[in-house]
């Protein structure tokens, strides 16, 4: 049994004895810092790699002090955000086991082929399950597969995608939404949960309290050539009415749900996303200082994806930081 314990102290990077190491892609080095500065009982220290290229624009990709991987255990912080950004930190994690670190855990907080996951029409390609097929492909290291960490994604089923090859685990950013709501200021104001789609209640339903936060639904109706949203089940009427989904891209689906639930009587609109991909800076037309279509008190996002940082000290958007949550997921 106690040989056991040892084992499993090992394995999930505990040891003291046994120095724990962070790698991360360029884009995330303010997260690789963050989660660095959370380290107190557990120590990490930050790997340096050189992300170069040749002048065929091909990655030159060099781990410096590369001898320190021996017997360690690995962390990588990965933003696959681009195709160029996968390949090159692909090209990476098939080398890091060759270099015999006792374990690697590979902490990708946002899976980006998420929403491209199943095959509708003859002729799509569910780039979902490429994605899933490459990281599958990391070696193992000495003491068993990688483990790659991903928060909330897309759809469930994608983690049916991955080889046993390695083990995924599921976590998800709503613990961040749960400790604002829970330190609030005004505690006297009424919360709803509103879901924009079937698909995001059944994602996130179950982790809301409805004794204390009552759920709202929201759906998309046809109205001859147009669709409309409407509110399929709850009442908005005075509650300040979070909308929660587990990423944005243009933002209209919010703004739509939004607008329906202060047509219905809602005192208030704010949004939690996990990630905020917003291409073509559609963040935009949610600030205060645009004079935006609807009106959100707060707009919260995770740092999951690089671009959040621009976020910062814009209303009505508040970035919340994952660097807790991926301190303790390093060591549990």
């Amino acid at each position: 049994m106690a040989e056991l314990i040892i084992y499993q102290r090992h394995t999930h990077g505990v040891d003291d004895d046994i120095p724990t190491i962070l790698f991360y892609a360029q884009e995330m080095k303010n997260l690789a810092e963050e989660i660095r500065s959370c380290s107190t009982e557990n120590p990490i220290e930050l790997g340096i790699i050189d992300w170069k290229e040749f002048p065929d624009r091909w990655p030159n990709i060099f781990i410096r002090n590369s001898e320190r991987i021996r017997n360690s255990h690995v962390l990588f912080l990965a933003s696959l955000h681009n195709p160029q950004t996968i390949f090159e930190q692909i090209s990476l994690l098939y080398h890091l086991p060759k270099y015999l670190c006792r374990s690697l855990k590979v902490l990708l907080p946002y899976f980006p082929t998420g929403t491209m996951e199943r095959i509708q029409i003859q002729g799509e390609i569910a780039t979902a399950y490429s994605l899933a097929q490459m990281l599958s492909a990391i070696p193992l290291t000495r003491t068993g597969p990688c483990e790659v960490v991903i928060f909330d994604i897309h759809a469930l089923q994608n983690q049916f995608y991955f080889s046993s090859n390695i083990i995924v685990r599921l976590e998800s950013t709503v613990g961040l939404l749960l400790h604002q709501l829970e330190n609030r200021q005004d505690q006297d104001e009424k919360y709803a949960i509103a879901f924009p789609d079937d698909g995001a209640h059944k994602r996130f339903g179950q982790m809301f309290d409805e004794r204390t936060y009552p759920v709202l639904i929201c759906s998309k109706i046809r109205e001859g050539d147009q669709r409309k949203t409407t509110i399929k089940e709850g009442d908005p009427k005075g509650y300040h009415c979070m909308i929660v989904d587990d990423l944005v891209q243009s933002g209209g689906t919010l703004i739509e749900c939004a607008h329906a639930l202060l047509q219905k009587g809602a005192t208030n609109v704010s949004a939690f996303v996990g990630h905020g991909i917003f291409p073509n800076d559609s963040w935009k037309k949610f600030l205060y200082s645009e004079n935006p279509k609807v009106h959100f008190h707060t707009f919260y996002v995770t740092n999951t994806y690089p671009n959040t940082q621009v976020l910062i000290d814009k209303p009505p958007f508040k970035v919340l930081s994952i660097a807790k949550l991926l301190y303790h997921i390093c060591f549990t």
